[in-house]
């Protein structure tokens, strides 16, 4: 008998009996897609058929229950995008089922090996010890290279540990891809020198799929400090094949852009730590970037701290990574955040930096009020 891994689901339901049934739906769904009365029996029964392991009321007080459900190795073939399948690929398209945590198994964790660098190696590439990062992005989209370097410059100077492309930066006329790559990393290298800090420029590869890798490999060759994908768009492998790839050494950052459906309905897609968390790990992300509580996306403190602390859990290998909270940082938030993640964060703070009149010395400002 294979290993199993388990996926515990939301599954709304009236009642124990209701519940049970969509349960025991969902493992077949999940798996063999046929009717229970025609799964073959012996293997395909014993160990392919998902296992309803426990059910029991959800303890949050939704109007459903909990089921964990177990699946055999065998399922997935050594294939990651086949074990998001099993994990919820029919059964994502039914209403009231959601996600909630992932369990992953020895042959799981094999497959999927984590991020190279987590937040210990963020922090190595920073040069800072158990405290929290600082990143910016450099926007809007239509400024010219010059004017970005000028940006991820004054970022850097400021004392920012990263600096990002804005995930609306691809490969603009106004902006191309390799022509801003090579102007912002020699501008944050300019800063460096007169700092003599260690901030390392991030630029978005998401694009095209035959031009991610090719422009990870330009990143990594022109001096950039790290990469940044928003996988909901580029692909749920790719971060995992990057991060696996012998030839390719820099961290990977992750952005939610078209992520949200995922975890906005309180009974449908993913829990927040389940998805930003648990799965970017076993994606291999190193930082994980998903909106703040307090700001324009209307996530919670609870479900924002539910995804640092799923970038931290002992899942079984994985490397701990670095929740990125952004969207709504401002100066007078820092104490507030500071009391909610402690140090092991990175800040993503963008507008509220570029509205200042002195974006060096506001960046100077962020520091102090940080690490004060």
């Amino acid at each position: 008998m294979a290993p199993r891994f388990s996926v515990t689901y939301f599954v709304r339901a009236g009642d124990v009996e209701e519940a049970r049934h969509r349960a025991l739906d969902v493992a077949l769904e999940q798996t063999v897609e046929i009717p229970r009365s025609c799964v073959p029996k012996g293997y395909v029964e014993d160990e392919i058929l998902g296992r309803l392991e426990t059910l029991e009321k959800d303890p949050a007080g939704r109007p459903g229950y909990l089921a964990d459900i177990s699946y055999s190795e065998d399922d997935v073939g050594g294939d990651f995008l086949q074990f998001l399948n099993i994990v919820f690929g029919n059964s994502s398209i039914k209403p009231g089922l959601k996600v909630e945590d992932i369990a992953p198994s020895p042959g799981i964790l094999a497959l999927c090996k984590g991020p190279r660098h987590g937040i210990a190696g963020l922090r190595a590439r920073a040069g800072i010890g158990q405290t929290p990062l600082l990143m910016s992005a450099i926007k809007p989209v239509g400024l010219s290279t010059s004017e970005l370097a000028r940006l991820a410059h004054d970022f850097a100077l400021g004392g920012m540990h990263f600096v990002k492309d804005d995930h609306g930066l691809v490969d603009q006329k106004t902006s191309p891809f390799e022509e801003r790559l090579q102007a912002c990393v020699e501008a944050v290298g300019e800063a460096n020198s007169k700092t003599g800090g260690r901030t390392s420029f991030v630029p978005n590869i998401t694009g095209p799929a035959t031009m991610i890798v090719e422009r990870a490999m330009l990143a990594q060759a022109a001096g950039a400090g790290a990469v940044m994908i928003a996988p909901a768009m580029a692909g749920y492998d790719i971060i995992r094949t990057l991060a696996a790839d012998p030839d390719f050494s820099l961290p990977i950052i992750s952005h939610p852009a078209f992520s949200g459906a995922n975890v906005v309905s309180p009974d449908c897609g993913f829990s927040h730590r389940s998805f930003f968390g648990t799965l970017h790990r076993l994606m291999g992300a190193d930082a994980v970037i998903y909106p703040n509580f307090g700001g324009r996306f209307g996530f919670t403190r609870d479900e924002c701290l539910s995804i640092a602390k799923a970038c931290a859990d002992n899942i079984g290998g994985p490397k701990a990574i670095v929740a990125a909270p952004g969207g709504g940082m401002t100066f007078s938030r820092v104490p507030e955040m500071r009391q909610a993640y402690g140090n092991d964060v990175m800040y993503l703070i963008g507008g509220a930096l570029l509205q200042e009149e002195n974006l060096v010395d506001a960046c100077r400002r962020l520091v102090g009020a940080v690490y004060s």
